[in-house]
């Protein structure tokens, strides 16, 4: 009887050969990408219409010789300003003072090669986090880090994810050790840029219900479990209890905090925390798939909105203007498994692009240059 089976085999193998050489090569959906028949006008954009801040990048070999690369692709895209959230993240593994002196070089680079251009926001470091001195301790480096030139602080979502405390136990956003650190900020007047959790269908079944399969295919390590380390709900409500305890902090909530999908929950979240702002960084592709009630949203919310890219690639910023400025309809995202969906322009007004290219980041980063900006 084992014959069965293998004739069965061979007749499907024979099957799919015959499949192929009638219909074509066979394929699957990570390579299915096909070329769009629309003929539809196109107005691709290459420079953003007004210069603008850049809210959310990570740099970490600042060289003489980067930073002139830098400014010249700034330049092209009309970037005026590039905030460095990396202050201190590439020096882990350092003492403390070793990371201080990296910032600090850091920022003295920037300045002597490009003063004004470059914006860098320290970080914090959870070592021995627990321990009696831990907050004291932190409190006295983040005021040292914001006299050495440092206007903000990110948080990475680390914090919430896989921070441990010296039990091995996983610290909550909302960890009252760091109530001192986010009322610093404060008083210290500068914004707390914090990114919690990761998009909610990471804690979802993989399955084909699921929007992010193909980006959890490709990326198995994206994968969580319904509480690894803890439900995605839960991680998002210690992050908005800290925006509720700390009325006085500026904070810049990362990537819509996964709201972009959801914009009257994003409007809600608006409503209730007027101490919270939310930076576009990459949720582009939620906004291009519902122009016109984006294009409400940030009309409405113009005042909250900050632009960031997040991983720098010269090319991704062309998408970025292309949806925030043209009416143009159907065209590509730069990365399938991020949206296998088509973008659609927003068009937005120049009063409001401009909010979102600068204004409201010169609000809100203190003691940034103006004179790289119109009025």
């Amino acid at each position: 009887m084992r014959f069965i089976p293998i004739c069965l085999t061979l007749i499907l193998s024979f099957g799919t050969a015959i499949q192929e050489a009638v219909y074509g090569q066979q394929m699957d959906f990570e390579t299915y990408d096909p070329k769009s028949t629309l003929v539809v006008p196109e107005n691709p954009l290459y420079r953003a219409k007004f210069p603008f801040v850049d809210i959310h990048s990570h740099q970490s070999n600042v060289t003489q010789e980067r930073i002139n690369f830098l400014l010249k692709e700034m330049g092209e895209l009309n970037m005026a300003v590039m905030v460095n959230l990396s202050g201190k993240s590439f020096a882990r593994g350092r003492s403390e003072i070793d990371a201080q002196e990296y910032m600090n070089s850091m920022i003295r680079r920037f300045n002597g090669v490009a003063p004004g251009r470059f914006v860098v926001f320290t970080n914090l470091s959870f070592e021995n986090f627990g321990s009696a001195d831990w907050t004291k301790k932190a409190v006295a480096e983040l005021e040292t880090d914001v006299r050495n030139g440092a206007k903000g602080l990110k948080i990475f979502k680390n914090l919430g994810l896989s921070v441990r405390d010296i039990n091995g136990k996983r610290v909550p956003v909302d960890h009252p050790h760091l109530d001192p650190i986010w009322a610093k900020c404060g008083e210290l007047g500068i914004p707390v840029l914090i990114h919690s959790a990761d998009p909610a269908p990471f804690w979802e079944p993989m399955d084909s219900q699921n929007e992010r399969w193909l980006e959890l295919k490709i990326h198995p390590g994206r994968r969580r479990g319904v509480d690894n380390p803890a439900p995605f709900e839960q991680i998002i409500a210690e992050q908005h209890n800290v925006f509720r305890k700390h009325p006085r902090t500026t904070f810049i909530n990362a990537h819509m905090g996964w709201m972009a999908n959801d914009l009257d929950r994003a409007s809600k979240h608006l409503d209730t925390y007027p101490n919270v702002n939310f930076g576009i960084a990459a949720v582009i592709a939620e906004f291009g798939r519902q122009p016109k009630r984006a294009r409400e949203f940030f009309i409405k919310y113009q005042d909250r909105l900050l632009f960031g890219k997040d991983s720098y690639n010269k090319e991704e910023f062309f998408t970025y203007f292309r949806v925030l400025e043209t009416e143009d309809e159907y065209f590509p995202y730069y990365k399938k498994y991020h949206a296998f969906w088509r973008m659609y322009g927003l068009g937005l007004p120049d009063d409001v692009l401009k909010k979102v290219y600068y204004k409201n980041a010169l609000r809100i980063i203190p003691n940034m240059d103006r004179s790289l900006f119109p009025n």
